[in-house]
Protein backbone atom coordinates (compact mmCIF):
# COMPACT_ATOMS: atom_id res chain seq x y z
CA UNK A 1 0.00 0.00 0.00
CA UNK A 2 3.05 2.35 0.83
CA UNK A 3 4.31 1.37 -2.61
CA UNK A 4 1.04 2.67 -4.00
CA UNK A 5 0.56 5.67 -2.33
CA UNK A 6 4.21 6.38 -3.24
CA UNK A 7 3.28 6.01 -6.83
CA UNK A 8 0.40 7.62 -6.89
CA UNK A 9 1.93 10.64 -4.83
CA UNK A 10 4.92 10.63 -7.60
CA UNK A 11 2.13 10.27 -10.52
CA UNK A 12 0.59 13.94 -9.10
CA UNK A 13 4.14 15.48 -8.91
CA UNK A 14 4.28 14.55 -12.40
CA UNK A 15 0.93 15.79 -13.72
CA UNK A 16 1.10 19.01 -11.35
CA UNK A 17 4.41 19.72 -12.78
CA UNK A 18 3.16 19.09 -16.20
CA UNK A 19 0.03 21.33 -15.64
CA UNK A 20 1.72 24.23 -13.88
CA UNK A 21 4.58 24.62 -17.04
CA UNK A 22 1.57 24.58 -19.74
CA UNK A 23 -0.24 27.42 -17.68
CA UNK A 24 3.31 29.44 -17.46
CA UNK A 25 3.63 29.12 -21.75
CA UNK A 26 3.24 32.55 -23.17
CA UNK A 27 -0.36 33.01 -24.31
CA UNK A 28 -0.55 36.42 -26.43
CA UNK A 29 2.65 35.81 -28.91
CA UNK A 30 4.24 38.07 -32.09
CA UNK A 31 5.50 36.73 -35.34
CA UNK A 32 7.44 38.64 -37.88
CA UNK A 33 7.08 38.74 -41.66
CA UNK A 34 7.86 40.80 -44.46
CA UNK A 35 5.68 41.79 -47.17
CA UNK A 36 4.92 39.30 -50.67
CA UNK A 37 3.56 35.68 -51.26
CA UNK A 38 6.69 34.21 -49.87
CA UNK A 39 4.46 34.55 -46.51
CA UNK A 40 1.40 33.21 -47.90
CA UNK A 41 1.17 30.74 -45.30
CA UNK A 42 1.46 33.03 -42.71
CA UNK A 43 -1.76 34.86 -44.16
CA UNK A 44 -3.94 31.55 -43.52
CA UNK A 45 -2.29 31.42 -40.64
CA UNK A 46 -3.41 34.66 -39.45
CA UNK A 47 -6.96 34.74 -41.36
CA UNK A 48 -8.52 31.38 -40.14
CA UNK A 49 -6.03 31.56 -36.66
CA UNK A 50 -4.38 27.95 -37.17
CA UNK A 51 -1.68 28.93 -33.97
CA UNK A 52 -4.63 29.64 -31.76
CA UNK A 53 -6.68 26.37 -32.81
CA UNK A 54 -3.62 23.57 -32.38
CA UNK A 55 -2.57 25.55 -29.09
CA UNK A 56 -6.05 25.18 -27.77
CA UNK A 57 -6.14 21.40 -29.10
CA UNK A 58 -2.98 20.65 -27.08
CA UNK A 59 -4.10 22.37 -23.87
CA UNK A 60 -3.33 26.11 -24.27
CA UNK A 61 -6.20 28.30 -24.99
CA UNK A 62 -6.84 32.07 -25.40
CA UNK A 63 -4.00 32.30 -27.27
CA UNK A 64 -3.71 35.78 -29.27
CA UNK A 65 -0.91 35.94 -31.90
CA UNK A 66 -0.01 39.85 -33.41
CA UNK A 67 1.58 39.69 -36.41
CA UNK A 68 3.96 42.47 -37.53
CA UNK A 69 5.52 43.11 -40.94
CA UNK A 70 8.72 44.38 -41.46
CA UNK A 71 10.25 45.59 -44.83
CA UNK A 72 13.38 43.50 -44.21
CA UNK A 73 15.27 40.67 -42.59
CA UNK A 74 17.31 42.82 -40.31
CA UNK A 75 15.03 44.29 -38.87
CA UNK A 76 13.02 41.32 -37.92
CA UNK A 77 16.28 39.88 -36.15
CA UNK A 78 17.10 42.81 -34.42
CA UNK A 79 13.78 42.92 -32.93
CA UNK A 80 14.07 39.08 -31.57
CA UNK A 81 17.31 39.63 -29.96
CA UNK A 82 15.58 42.92 -28.23
CA UNK A 83 12.98 40.45 -27.19
CA UNK A 84 10.11 42.73 -28.84
CA UNK A 85 9.02 39.79 -30.70
CA UNK A 86 8.78 35.78 -30.17
CA UNK A 87 9.14 34.74 -33.30
CA UNK A 88 10.24 35.29 -37.03
CA UNK A 89 9.50 34.24 -40.26
CA UNK A 90 11.94 35.52 -43.05
CA UNK A 91 15.25 34.09 -44.86
CA UNK A 92 17.73 31.64 -44.31
CA UNK A 93 20.71 34.10 -44.27
CA UNK A 94 19.36 35.48 -41.42
CA UNK A 95 18.90 32.65 -39.20
CA UNK A 96 22.29 31.53 -39.86
CA UNK A 97 24.03 34.90 -38.50
CA UNK A 98 21.68 34.48 -35.84
CA UNK A 99 22.33 30.67 -34.91
CA UNK A 100 26.38 31.73 -35.09
CA UNK A 101 26.32 34.83 -33.20
CA UNK A 102 24.50 33.58 -30.28
CA UNK A 103 26.01 30.41 -30.15
CA UNK A 104 23.06 28.26 -30.71
CA UNK A 105 20.53 30.15 -28.95
CA UNK A 106 18.56 30.94 -32.03
CA UNK A 107 16.97 27.92 -33.94
CA UNK A 108 14.59 27.43 -36.70
CA UNK A 109 11.02 25.86 -36.26
CA UNK A 110 9.99 24.97 -39.77
CA UNK A 111 9.77 26.40 -43.14
CA UNK A 112 6.80 27.57 -45.60
CA UNK A 113 8.46 28.68 -49.22
CA UNK A 114 11.40 27.92 -51.53
CA UNK A 115 10.17 29.62 -54.42
CA UNK A 116 12.39 31.06 -56.52
CA UNK A 117 13.13 34.64 -56.43
CA UNK A 118 14.25 36.84 -59.47
CA UNK A 119 16.82 39.79 -59.96
CA UNK A 120 14.96 41.91 -62.38
CA UNK A 121 16.36 45.31 -64.81
CA UNK A 122 14.57 48.20 -66.21
CA UNK A 123 18.22 48.73 -68.06
CA UNK A 124 18.27 47.43 -71.29
CA UNK A 125 22.29 47.44 -71.17
CA UNK A 126 22.19 45.24 -68.07
CA UNK A 127 21.18 41.64 -69.18
CA UNK A 128 23.40 39.44 -67.02
CA UNK A 129 25.25 40.50 -64.29
CA UNK A 130 28.60 41.20 -66.18
CA UNK A 131 26.99 44.06 -66.88
CA UNK A 132 27.07 45.23 -63.68
CA UNK A 133 29.10 48.17 -63.47
CA UNK A 134 30.30 50.60 -60.13
CA UNK A 135 27.77 53.22 -60.52
CA UNK A 136 24.70 50.53 -60.91
CA UNK A 137 22.65 49.94 -57.81
CA UNK A 138 20.78 46.64 -56.78
CA UNK A 139 17.78 46.85 -54.59
CA UNK A 140 17.64 44.01 -51.88
CA UNK A 141 15.70 43.68 -48.66
CA UNK A 142 18.95 44.02 -46.71
CA UNK A 143 22.03 44.90 -47.20
CA UNK A 144 25.11 42.32 -46.35
CA UNK A 145 22.90 39.47 -44.96
CA UNK A 146 19.37 39.71 -46.61
CA UNK A 147 18.80 36.15 -48.89
CA UNK A 148 19.27 38.33 -52.12
CA UNK A 149 21.85 39.85 -50.82
CA UNK A 150 23.98 36.60 -49.89
CA UNK A 151 22.56 35.68 -53.41
CA UNK A 152 24.78 38.14 -55.38
CA UNK A 153 27.84 37.03 -53.00
CA UNK A 154 27.56 33.47 -54.11
CA UNK A 155 27.14 34.21 -57.63
CA UNK A 156 30.23 36.66 -57.79
CA UNK A 157 32.56 34.03 -56.14
CA UNK A 158 31.46 31.28 -59.32
CA UNK A 159 31.94 33.47 -61.51
CA UNK A 160 34.82 35.34 -60.66
CA UNK A 161 36.64 33.50 -58.34
CA UNK A 162 36.50 33.50 -54.21
CA UNK A 163 38.58 36.64 -54.33
CA UNK A 164 35.75 38.71 -55.63
CA UNK A 165 33.04 37.50 -53.29
CA UNK A 166 31.61 40.80 -52.55
CA UNK A 167 31.95 42.11 -56.07
CA UNK A 168 28.46 43.62 -55.78
CA UNK A 169 28.15 44.35 -52.30
CA UNK A 170 28.83 47.91 -53.14
CA UNK A 171 26.37 48.49 -55.39
CA UNK A 172 23.40 47.09 -53.26
CA UNK A 173 21.28 49.56 -51.58
CA UNK A 174 18.20 48.65 -49.21
CA UNK A 175 14.79 48.30 -50.17
CA UNK A 176 12.00 46.96 -49.19
CA UNK A 177 10.32 45.53 -51.94
CA UNK A 178 7.26 47.77 -52.61
CA UNK A 179 9.24 50.40 -52.61
CA UNK A 180 11.58 48.50 -55.32
CA UNK A 181 8.52 47.95 -57.35
CA UNK A 182 8.01 51.54 -57.32
CA UNK A 183 11.49 52.47 -58.38
CA UNK A 184 11.64 49.74 -61.10
CA UNK A 185 8.81 51.48 -62.47
CA UNK A 186 10.40 55.44 -62.31
CA UNK A 187 12.31 55.42 -65.42
CA UNK A 188 14.38 58.30 -63.80
CA UNK A 189 15.18 56.71 -60.81
CA UNK A 190 18.72 55.85 -59.72
CA UNK A 191 17.92 52.31 -58.96
CA UNK A 192 17.54 50.17 -61.68
CA UNK A 193 17.46 46.73 -60.71
CA UNK A 194 15.82 45.10 -57.85
CA UNK A 195 17.14 41.65 -56.64
CA UNK A 196 12.84 40.85 -55.84
CA UNK A 197 10.52 38.06 -54.59
CA UNK A 198 7.40 36.69 -55.56
CA UNK A 199 4.32 38.58 -56.08
CA UNK A 200 6.96 41.64 -57.01
CA UNK A 201 9.11 40.17 -59.28
CA UNK A 202 6.07 39.37 -61.71
CA UNK A 203 4.22 42.77 -61.30
CA UNK A 204 7.94 44.54 -61.97
CA UNK A 205 8.56 41.93 -65.40
CA UNK A 206 4.99 42.68 -66.68
CA UNK A 207 6.41 46.06 -66.90
CA UNK A 208 7.19 47.15 -70.72
CA UNK A 209 11.26 46.81 -70.53
CA UNK A 210 11.42 45.40 -67.39
CA UNK A 211 13.42 42.08 -67.95
CA UNK A 212 15.17 38.92 -65.66
CA UNK A 213 19.05 38.99 -64.76
CA UNK A 214 19.61 36.07 -62.59
CA UNK A 215 17.61 34.21 -60.57
CA UNK A 216 18.28 32.10 -57.00
CA UNK A 217 17.96 28.79 -58.99
CA UNK A 218 20.20 29.81 -61.42
CA UNK A 219 22.85 30.60 -59.14
CA UNK A 220 22.83 27.90 -56.79
CA UNK A 221 21.23 24.92 -59.16
CA UNK A 222 18.28 24.32 -56.68
CA UNK A 223 15.55 25.49 -54.28
CA UNK A 224 16.11 27.77 -51.97
CA UNK A 225 14.13 28.46 -48.43
CA UNK A 226 12.61 31.62 -48.68
CA UNK A 227 10.83 31.81 -45.70
CA UNK A 228 11.37 29.79 -42.72
CA UNK A 229 9.83 30.31 -38.79
CA UNK A 230 12.58 31.04 -36.29
CA UNK A 231 12.82 31.92 -32.45
CA UNK A 232 15.24 31.34 -29.50
CA UNK A 233 15.73 28.43 -27.82
CA UNK A 234 14.75 30.15 -24.47
CA UNK A 235 11.13 30.52 -26.14
CA UNK A 236 11.00 27.10 -27.30
CA UNK A 237 11.74 25.39 -24.18
CA UNK A 238 9.39 27.55 -22.39
CA UNK A 239 6.81 27.38 -24.70
CA UNK A 240 7.02 23.95 -25.98
CA UNK A 241 2.39 23.75 -26.93
CA UNK A 242 3.50 26.89 -29.18
CA UNK A 243 6.00 25.46 -31.08
CA UNK A 244 4.04 22.66 -32.18
CA UNK A 245 1.36 24.76 -32.67
CA UNK A 246 3.45 26.50 -35.05
CA UNK A 247 4.65 23.59 -36.84
CA UNK A 248 0.97 22.30 -37.19
CA UNK A 249 -0.42 25.35 -38.23
CA UNK A 250 2.66 25.56 -40.57
CA UNK A 251 1.38 22.23 -42.10
CA UNK A 252 -2.35 23.09 -42.52
CA UNK A 253 -1.86 26.16 -44.31
CA UNK A 254 0.22 24.48 -46.72
CA UNK A 255 -2.26 21.84 -47.47
CA UNK A 256 -4.87 24.53 -47.80
CA UNK A 257 -2.95 26.51 -50.07
CA UNK A 258 -2.66 23.61 -52.06
CA UNK A 259 -6.11 22.90 -52.37
CA UNK A 260 -7.52 26.28 -52.63
CA UNK A 261 -5.00 28.83 -53.80
CA UNK A 262 -7.87 31.37 -54.49
CA UNK A 263 -8.63 31.12 -51.40
CA UNK A 264 -5.43 31.63 -49.82
CA UNK A 265 -4.11 34.38 -52.20
CA UNK A 266 -7.76 36.28 -50.70
CA UNK A 267 -6.83 35.81 -47.61
CA UNK A 268 -2.95 37.55 -48.44
CA UNK A 269 -4.94 40.43 -50.18
CA UNK A 270 -7.33 41.06 -46.66
CA UNK A 271 -4.30 41.05 -44.72
CA UNK A 272 -1.42 42.51 -47.11
CA UNK A 273 -3.94 45.43 -48.78
CA UNK A 274 -2.12 44.26 -52.08
CA UNK A 275 -4.29 45.84 -55.24
CA UNK A 276 -3.53 43.47 -57.12
CA UNK A 277 -6.22 41.26 -58.84
CA UNK A 278 -7.04 37.85 -58.13
CA UNK A 279 -6.93 36.46 -61.69
CA UNK A 280 -2.98 38.38 -61.61
CA UNK A 281 -2.31 36.55 -58.60
CA UNK A 282 -3.46 32.83 -59.47
CA UNK A 283 -1.47 33.45 -62.84
CA UNK A 284 1.82 34.39 -61.02
CA UNK A 285 0.82 30.90 -59.10
CA UNK A 286 1.30 28.91 -62.11
CA UNK A 287 4.89 30.58 -62.99
CA UNK A 288 7.72 27.82 -62.44
CA UNK A 289 8.07 26.31 -59.11
CA UNK A 290 5.67 28.74 -57.32
CA UNK A 291 3.19 25.99 -56.62
CA UNK A 292 5.53 23.19 -55.43
CA UNK A 293 7.49 25.11 -53.27
CA UNK A 294 5.40 25.86 -50.77
CA UNK A 295 7.51 23.15 -48.53
CA UNK A 296 7.79 22.69 -44.64
CA UNK A 297 11.55 21.34 -45.29
CA UNK A 298 14.55 23.59 -45.14
CA UNK A 299 15.90 24.08 -48.75
CA UNK A 300 19.72 25.14 -49.83
CA UNK A 301 20.57 26.12 -46.63
CA UNK A 302 23.62 23.61 -46.21
CA UNK A 303 24.76 26.01 -49.10
CA UNK A 304 24.25 29.00 -47.54
CA UNK A 305 25.95 27.94 -44.45
CA UNK A 306 28.66 26.67 -46.43
CA UNK A 307 29.17 30.29 -48.72
CA UNK A 308 29.16 32.24 -45.21
CA UNK A 309 31.79 30.14 -43.60
CA UNK A 310 34.04 30.46 -45.99
CA UNK A 311 33.83 34.26 -46.47
CA UNK A 312 34.45 34.39 -42.44
CA UNK A 313 30.99 35.73 -41.74
CA UNK A 314 29.77 32.39 -40.23
CA UNK A 315 32.36 31.09 -37.78
CA UNK A 316 31.07 28.05 -36.78
CA UNK A 317 30.15 25.66 -39.40
CA UNK A 318 27.13 23.97 -38.48
CA UNK A 319 27.63 19.77 -39.46
CA UNK A 320 24.34 19.38 -40.89
CA UNK A 321 21.28 21.85 -40.85
CA UNK A 322 19.39 20.17 -37.89
CA UNK A 323 22.34 21.78 -36.17
CA UNK A 324 20.54 25.21 -36.62
CA UNK A 325 16.57 23.74 -36.47
CA UNK A 326 15.18 22.54 -32.88
CA UNK A 327 15.30 18.90 -32.18
CA UNK A 328 11.36 18.95 -32.68
CA UNK A 329 12.20 19.87 -36.63
CA UNK A 330 14.45 16.98 -37.12
CA UNK A 331 11.67 15.02 -38.72
CA UNK A 332 11.64 17.50 -41.31
CA UNK A 333 13.63 16.11 -44.56
CA UNK A 334 16.01 19.24 -44.85
CA UNK A 335 19.29 19.92 -46.64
Amino acid sequence: MKTLFSGLAALALIVGGATSARAQEKTDISITRQPGILYLASHLMETQKLIEKHAAEDGVKDVTVEWRTFSGGGAQTDALLAGGVDIVNTGTGNLLLLWDRTRGKVKGIITSSAQPVIMVSNDPRIKTLDDIGPQDKIAVPTVGVSTQAILLQIAAAKKYGDDQVKKFDPNTVQLGHPDAVAAIANANHEVKNHFSAPPFQYTELKQQGVHKVTDSREILGSSLTQATFFTTTDFAEKNPVIIKAVREATKEAIEMIKADPKTALEAYKSVSGDKTSIEDLMAMMKEPHMMDEFRTDPQGTMAFATHLHKIGTLKTMPSAWTDYYLPESADLNGN
